[in-house]
């Protein structure tokens, strides 16, 4: 599979988790926030989302078999995801536009929802690299 289609693929996959979340989230956000709470559902959950999709890059990116090539793809993809959802967590906190708590709460969630593609994403190009090697 070309690193196109396996980008395309993961971010439908992970645009697909973030509607489910957001589904799933709608009503006890509402009933425990209010109406104020769903627009920082919403943002928290894109936030983790533009995250997700930044992180992928360097997991696409490795052409490398050797394990230490590819923990140092995965720890960049790390902290690439990590650096920016902090950044726009911040910057959206501090903005004073959403309500913090569902905004925080959120990010968390989806942060951790996502997390699992991102590790099948990495897997996969580990499974395709190898079979290729092996062929």
């Amino acid at each position: 599979m070309t690193t196109g289609l396996r980008y395309a693929r993961f971010v439908g996959l992970a645009g697909l988790s973030a509607v489910l979340l957001a589904g799933v989230g709608y009503l006890p956000t509402r009933r425990l926030g209010g109406d104020a709470a769903l627009p920082a559902m919403l943002v928290g959950i894109a936030i983790s989302l533009v995250g997700a999709s930044l992180a992928a890059w360097p997991l696409l990116a490795i052409r490398r078999t050797e394990p230490m090539a590819r923990l140092q793809a995965a720890m960049l993809a790390m902290a690439v995801r990590l650096l920016v959802v902090i950044a726009l967590g911040v910057a959206a906190a501090l903005s004073g536009a959403v309500a913090r708590t569902p905004l925080l709460f959120w990010m968390a969630a989806s942060y951790v929802a996502l997390l699992p593609l991102e590790v099948k994403l990495a897997l996969d190009g580990t499974q395709d690299r190898a079979g290729r090697e092996h062929a």
